[in-house]
C-alpha cells in the first residue's frame, strides 16, 4: 500500500445491495412504520436465534426500554460495569435509578460476576452486564443471583456463550447497537432481543411515543418516547444481516492476523492483547483494543501512532471517573483498580473487515517503533 495512506480506524461494508434497498423504500414514499421494520426484525432475531426483536432509533435507546421492561424506576440502583460506553451507564439514569459499578474482570474486560455480587443491596433492581469488545459477560454467573437483567450486547453481534446459545438468545431483554463500526450497520440504530412476548409489546408501544398497535394515531396509553428506527434504516439493516456470516468470518480473520502481529509485541514489550476464546466462548469481534505498558504514556502512544498514518483512539476511558459521574455520585480514583488501570492504558487500533493483511502488518510495524522509541 501507498506509505502515505492513512489507515483509518474503521470503515463499514456497503454496496450496491444498500442503495437499491434504500432506493426502493424512497420510491414507495413510506419512510417510517412501514413493511421493513418487521422484516427486519425477523430475519435479525432468527439470526441470533431470539423468539422476538424490536427495532429501536439506537442501542442506547434499547437499553433504556429494557430497564423499563424489567421494572427499573425512581430510586433503584443497577449493578453494570464502569468499562464500558457511557450510554450503559447513562441508560439507568434516565429512569431516575442509580447506576452502581463494579470492577471488571481482569482478562475478559467484562463485569466481575462475585465483584457484582457484592455490589447488590436491597435496592438493586436489576443487573446490567456489557459483553465488552465483543467477548460474552459469564451470564450463567449473572443468571444465579436472581435479578431481572438487561444485556448490554451492542458491541457483540455473533459472540456465543459456552453453551453455544448467541450472545443476545439467553430470554433477557438485550440491545445491539447498529453505529457505523458495528459488525451490521444501519448509520445509527439498534434491536433489543426477548424472549418475552409482552416486553416485546411493551418496547413496540414505547419505542413509538406509548401508542398500542389497534390504536388510533394520536391515542396514546401509556408514556412512550421517540425511539423509532426508519424503514431506510431497516431496509438496510436487511441487506446487512445477509452479509453477517461473511462480515463476521472476515472480522475475525483480521482478528487472527493482529493476533499473530501483535503476539512478539506482548512477548518483547509487554503489550496487552484481548484475551483469546476459552471454555467455548465465543467472541463477536469489534474492535481490536490493547493495552501499553504501564510505563507507555498511552495518549503520547495515540500521537505518535497518527505521525505514522495509523487512526487509534483511547477506549474507553472509566465511566466513573467523568467529570458528570464525579460530580453527581462523588467517585475517585481507586475504586475499580483493575477498571482504572485498563482504562488509562487502552488504544483502539484500525479494525474492520475489509481490512488487509498489509494494513495489520503496517500498524503492528508503526506501534513497535511506537513503543520501542520511548
Amino acid at each position: 500500500m501507498n506509505a502515505s495512506e492513512e489507515v483509518p480506524l474503521a470503515q463499514p461494508v456497503l454496496g450496491p445491495e444498500e442503495a437499491a434497498a434504500v432506493l426502493e423504500v424512497l420510491r414507495s414514499g413510506q419512510l417510517s412504520l412501514g413493511p421493513r421494520i418487521p422484516a427486519f426484525e425477523q430475519a435479525f432475531a432468527a439470526f441470533v436465534g431470539a423468539p422476538h426483536a424490536s427495532a429501536v432509533s439506537s442501542g442506547t435507546a434499547g437499553l433504556h426500554l429494557g430497564l423499563r421492561a424489567v421494572g427499573v424506576q425512581d430510586g433503584d440502583e443497577v449493578v453494570t460495569s464502569p468499562f464500558s460506553f457511557v450510554a450503559s451507564a447513562n441508560a439507568v439514569i434516565f429512569e431516575r435509578a442509580r447506576p452502581v459499578f463494579a470492577d471488571i474482570d481482569p482478562r475478559t474486560l467484562n463485569l466481575d460476576p462475585q465483584a457484582a455480587a457484592a455490589a447488590i443491596t436491597e435496592k438493586t433492581a436489576a443487573l446490567l452486564p456489557v459483553h465488552i469488545f465483543g467477548y460474552p459477560a459469564d451470564l450463567p454467573a449473572f443468571e444465579q443471583m436472581g435479578l431481572p437483567i438487561v444485556e448490554d450486547a451492542c458491541e457483540a453481534l455473533g459472540a456465543r456463550h459456552a453453551d453455544g446459545t448467541r450472545v443476545g438468545a439467553r430470554g433477557h431483554p438485550a440491545s445491539f447497537g447498529f453505529y457505523a463500526n458495528k459488525q451490521l450497520t444501519t448509520g445509527e440504530g439498534g434491536m433489543v432481543l426477548t424472549g418475552d412476548p409482552e416486553v416485546k409489546a411493551r418496547i413496540d408501544s414505547e419505542r413509538n411515543q406509548g401508542r398500542a398497535p389497534d390504536m388510533g394515531w394520536l391515542d396514546h396509553d401509556r408514556l412512550g418516547f421517540n425511539y423509532r428506527m426508519t424503514d431506510l434504516q431497516a431496509a438496510i439493516g436487511s441487506v446487512q444481516v445477509g452479509r453477517l456470516p461473511q462480515m463476521l468470518a472476515d472480522r475475525a480473520t483480521v482478528a487472527g492476523w493482529y493476533r499473530e502481529a501483535m503476539t512478539p509485541l506482548a512477548t518483547e514489550l509487554g503489550l496487552g492483547l484481548p484475551c483469546e476464546d476459552a471454555g467455548g466462548e465465543v467472541r463477536g469481534w469489534f474492535v481490536w483494543v490493547v493495552q501499553v505498558p504501564q510505563s507507555i504514556d498511552r495518549d503520547e502512544t495515540i500521537r505518535a501512532l497518527r505521525s505514522h498514518g495509523v487512526q487509534s483512539k483511547p477506549y474507553l476511558p472509566a465511566i466513573h471517573l467523568m467529570s458528570f459521574y464525579r460530580d453527581r455520585y462523588g467517585h475517585r480514583e481507586g475504586e475499580f483498580p483493575v477498571c482504572e488501570d485498563i482504562a488509562a492504558r487502552s488504544v483502539a487500533l484500525p479494525f474492520f473487515p475489509r481490512m488487509r493483511q498489509d494494513q495489520v502488518e503496517r500498524v503492528a510495524g508503526a506501534l513497535r517503533t511506537v513503543l520501542t522509541a520511548r
